[in-house]
């Protein structure tokens, strides 16, 4: 174990960050994207520190193979663009940037000071954006060059001792962004570490302030769910938390209500984690109405007409939730095809009626408006006028 010191202002040392090495925190190299080490072997190259942060190396540490990877680096967002020509800066006021490597998107930040706030967008050093950070746990910083771990706020340990323990004060961390408290539960019920009696206080407490997000951002995070491999566990643990009713308030209502509900829409949800599970294209949307369809939808109906209203009642179920309308098609006629009733593509789009044919003018009559004589709509040559200095562009 080393350490990382910085001086203070009377030129003493002060010790920031504890520096473990491979033995110590015991990551798989084999388990690091190559296009990620790339990423940040090129940005170091060019004279500027760079990391993989974030759950990456949480899950790198737990002995997981990470699905995606995220970066911070002292260079500046337009300096990355510059550097990799397969990148795009995106965002307006927190500009980020994404690397592209084929179907792969490697997101690309810059550290962040501490001047406007944790959620200000003034750029910064290392020892400030670590503090910007919501959880220990996602505040270590990974290069995959030396094969080291830095920690600045005890994430390690934290890891070690199986603890979620926020970084950002609690009087202030879910005022700045209430999302991190669907985050908090998400990270506790997929690890399995404990949340501290104080946090779990200002859970239960300050739920409501999910009430002002956005239904893009709930849109995400419930994706982020679903998509998990622990979704069952997660959504189980935000609704004991009271926290689900603002992401699936339908869902929630109906697990307080009605009787049954609550453990086959987990069990539902459990399925995505079945070595069987295929995950085409709307499955995962699927296991979050099916449950719900199974008992409202009336299956004697003529499939055009159910089909529709079925559609209909899995749009009202999940909100505010607002998926893309083909993934919500897809996983309504998943949820047919269990029934055994195959949609086809056509009694979902909403296509306008053919043109009706106009009807021939009766033989010995002649039609007014076909009678008329045909315009002519030929565009008259325009000629530049002899001696004129106007601009080619110009006409008279």
């Amino acid at each position: 174990m080393r350490f990382r010191y910085s001086a203070r202002q009377d030129g003493k040392p002060v010790k920031k960050a504890v520096v473990y090495t491979r033995e110590e925190h015991g990551v798989n190299a084999a388990d690091v994207d190559g296009d990620a080490v790339n990423i940040v072997e090129r940005l170091k190259a060019a004279g500027y520190e760079t990391y993989i942060v974030g759950g990456a190396v949480r899950d790198l540490i737990l002995g997981k193979k990470p699905k995606d990877f995220d970066i911070a680096s002292a260079a500046s967002p337009a300096r990355i663009k510059k550097i990799f020509r397969n990148a795009r800066v995106i965002g307006h006021r927190f500009r980020l940037v994404h690397v592209y490597f084929g179907p792969k998107i490697f997101e690309v930040s810059t550290f962040r000071s501490l001047k406007e706030g944790p959620t200000g967008n003034t750029f910064g050093t290392i020892e400030e954006d670590v503090l910007r950070r919501d959880f220990t746990l996602n505040a270590l910083f990974y290069d995959p060059g030396k094969q080291i771990v830095v920690d600045y706020v005890g994430g390690m340990k934290d890891i070690r001792e199986k603890r979620i323990r926020p970084i950002i004060p609690l009087s202030v961390i879910f005022h700045d962004d209430p999302v991190r408290m669907i985050r908090a539960v998400k990270y506790g019920a997929a690890t399995g570490f404990t949340l501290p009696l104080s946090l779990r206080w200002k859970l239960r407490r300050q739920s409501p302030l999910l009430a002002s997000v956005s239904p893009s951002r709930l849109t995400e995070e419930i994706f982020k769910i679903i998509r998990s491999p622990s979704a069952a566990a997660i959504t189980a643990a935000l609704e004991n938390f009271g926290l689900y009713e603002y992401l699936q308030p339908n869902a929630s209502r109906l697990m307080k209500e009605k009787s049954g509900f609550r453990s086959r829409y987990l069990g539902s949800l459990e399925t995505l984690n079945k070595p069987d599970f295929k995950n085409l294209p709307g499955e995962t949307l699927a296991a979050l109405i099916q449950d719900y369809l199974e008992d409202e939808t009336v299956w004697e109906r003529g499939v055009a007409e159910n089909y529709k209203n079925t559609f209909a009642l899995a749009r009202a179920f999940v909100l505010p939730m607002n998926p893309p309308r083909m993934e919500l098609d897809n996983a309504v006629r998943l949820v047919f095809a269990e029934h055994g009733v195959t949609v086809k593509k056509f009694r979902f789009l909403d296509r306008k009626p053919p043109r009706e044919k106009r009807a021939a003018p009766p033989e010995g009559r002649r039609d007014e408006e076909a009678s008329e004589p045909r315009k002519n709509y030929r565009r008259r040559r325009r000629r530049k006028k002899a001696g004129s200095d106007a601009d080619p562009g110009e006409t008279e």
